[in-house]
């Protein structure tokens, strides 16, 4: 990892003053409050992001130390073998949604596929329905534009960042960690303070508003650490500086120090007791693999153990729960969402169906084990047949091909397929099984909107190219010669202007311009972009086909054209050169209706 990527500066001290206004004064707010009788537990999920199952202290990392995590983990009900998508967004539409991922839609982290179905709620969808408050803090990642935006999808509070971090196309340009800029509710605004700092104290707040109102409340946190990059203050990082990867480490060890503001808020508020605190994080390991996996082969994006295989922790002081302590038996991040609805007492709409099963009775006192059950992950740009993971009891089948005994080899190093041939029978009927009901789903594309009356303009980037991975910032500063069609529904009939740029708007930078090198505020780096001898750009949308001369000054070149409502149909743009050779698609479209 670049040197110039990672933070490298002095302890930060974050100003809340304008973060402050929103919060009662600590003198006016009690300092503890028991629940009502029959009161509806509150729920609170933490979900890190690319945390893997042995970055954790309390799973034996000889290096990071997260007391805060060990205490939870001591204090919770563990699922131990529990799983995710081997990739973020994917992980995030099946928590929200209890549906697989090949099901709701969201197959991958970006190229189009990373926006639940419409017609499925979610958790926030249930929750709000049933009076409960909801709001989400952090990382979204299931869509950067209408309607597939948190407050459009269940929370009545939001604050987040687009794509999957701040150095992605989709989000804010030349964001950063420290005093980043995120959308409250739609509307960007400025944050001191660090990132994950941000979250948890937006969290705080807003749950000591719900408490003072006296309503359930239903938070939910994703955060964007310890994802890269790998920006994070120094006195975080400094412990582990003798070593890789030092500031990986520094921004887990900084949530840790959150989760632990967090425990301390719910006990001096009296909160502690009625609130079901889940904690899970979205992947497999990633940076921190190398240096501790727990015993498991893979990482984030593999479908080996270590790829999929998560921590999830659920504490519940009031809701007797079976003591705290490891449960064995396959669980899915799928069933997160029925569990909370059983022990909440919220019943979902008739219209939903899960993947997932309530593990309410599993977490209860005197409870069984979970049920034995095949399950399948599986994720993908593109999916295909058998690129998944099919689990059952301790056997592991990969790619409909390699068959794993973790009972005898939880290191998966001897492919016994040849030995079993009635458990991979088995497990590949289960499977064969479970991939007719979703291939006729696999390429039903969720188009992304545009000429909405709640967000005109619309900003599209080329990380929504359908099947084409464009979805990092320094793609766009190196002008990568990449293209691909956007999947558009036009939601009103009007007269559509298309804005075509190589640079953000926010970039103020002409189209056949480079830009200077990003500084961010703890000491990375993104390099300078890079010019393009751009002299033409072209639009195509349905019948329209049109190419116009691009002068050097222009920072935009717009398109004009009637589009009828309801129409659904594929957007894609060109830059040429004067000699009409094909540099790059433009990485930015701004739609007005």
């Amino acid at each position: 990892m670049s040197r110039a990527l990672r933070a490298d500066y002095g302890t930060v001290f974050a100003a809340w003053a304008v973060l402050a206004a929103a919060a009662l004064p600590a003198a006016a707010r009690p300092a503890s409050r028991e629940p009502k009788a029959g009161a509806r537990p509150n729920v609170i999920i933490v979900m890190s992001d690319d945390q893997g199952y042995g970055d954790f202290s309390c799973h034996g990392n000889p290096v990071l130390k997260t007391p805060n995590l060990d205490q939870l983990h001591n204090q919770s009900v563990r699922l131990l073998d529990f799983h995710v998508c081997p990739m973020c967004s994917p992980t995030r539409g099946e928590l929200l949604t209890g549906v697989d991922a090949l099901r709701n839609g969201v197959t991958s982290v970006t190229a189009g596929r990373s926006f639940i179905r419409r017609d499925i709620p979610t958790i926030a969808d249930i929750f709000s329905a049933s009076g409960y408050r909801t709001a989400m803090f952090g990382k979204w990642h299931l869509g950067d534009n209408w309607p597939n935006l948190p407050m459009q999808r269940g929370f009545d509070e939001s604050v987040y960042l687009k794509g999957f971090n701040v150095t992605s196309i989709a989000d804010t340009w030349n964001n950063d960690y420290l005093n980043g800029r995120f959308f409250h509710n739609g509307q960007l605004q400025k944050y001191p303070g660090y990132c994950t700092d941000v979250w948890f104290q937006l969290g705080t707040q807003w749950i000591r508003k719900c408490q003072d109102a006296g309503e359930p409340f239903l938070l939910y946190l994703p955060t964007n650490a310890a994802h890269f990059p790998y920006w994070v203050p120094e006195k975080y990082e400094a412990p582990y500086k003798h070593g890789e990867p030092a500031a990986f480490l520094g921004m887990l060890s900084n949530l840790d120090e959150n989760v632990g503001k967090l425990l301390t808020m719910l006990d001096d508020s009296g909160l502690a007791e009625n609130t079901i605190l889940v904690y899970l994080h979205d992947n497999g390991g990633f940076a921190g693999v190398t240096l501790y996996n727990a015993g498991m082969r893979g990482w984030k994006t593999q479908y080996y153990e270590g790829g999929h295989r998560a921590a999830c922790f659920i504490r519940w002081p009031d809701g007797r729960l079976r003591p705290a302590g490891d449960v064995d038996g396959l669980t899915q991040v799928q069933d997160l969402l029925p569990t909370l609805l059983d022990l909440c007492g919220v019943k979902p709409p008739e219209s939903a169906r899960f993947d997932g099963v309530s593990l309410a009775g599993v977490l209860r006192e005197g409870a069984a084990s979970p049920p034995d059950r095949t399950l399948v992950v599986q994720y993908g740009q593109t999916p295909k047949k058998y690129d998944s993971a099919v689990l059952w009891r301790k056997w592991r089948l990969v790619k409909g091909a390699e068959l794993y005994d973790l009972a005898t080899d939880p290191g998966q190093k001897k492919n016994v397929a040849v030995d079993h041939p009635e458990i991979l029978g088995q497990m590949r009927a289960h499977y064969d099984s479970w991939w007719r009901e979703v291939e006729p789903l696999v390429n039903d594309v969720i188009p992304v909107s545009i000429g909405a009356a709640l967000e005109n303009p619309t900003r599209l980037s080329g990380a929504d190219w359908l099947d084409v991975y464009c979805d990092n910032i320094v793609d766009v500063r190196e002008g990568l010669h990449k293209n691909g069609t956007w999947h558009v529904l036009v939601e009103r009939e009007g007269t559509y202007t298309f804005g075509l740029r190589r640079w953000p708007a926010e970039a103020d930078a002409a189209i056949s311009a480079g830009v200077p090198a990003f500084h961010e505020a703890l000491g990375g780096r993104l390099e300078a972009g890079t010019a393009l001898p751009i002299a033409k750009a072209r639009l195509k949308i349905g019948n329209f086909d049109e190419t116009v001369a691009v002068n050097p000054q222009d920072k935009q070149v717009d398109f004009t054209l009637p589009l009828a409502a309801g129409s659904r149909t594929k957007l894609q743009t060109w830059f040429y050169d004067a000699q009409g050779n094909e540099l790059c698609g433009a990485y930015f479209v701004y739609i007005r209706r």
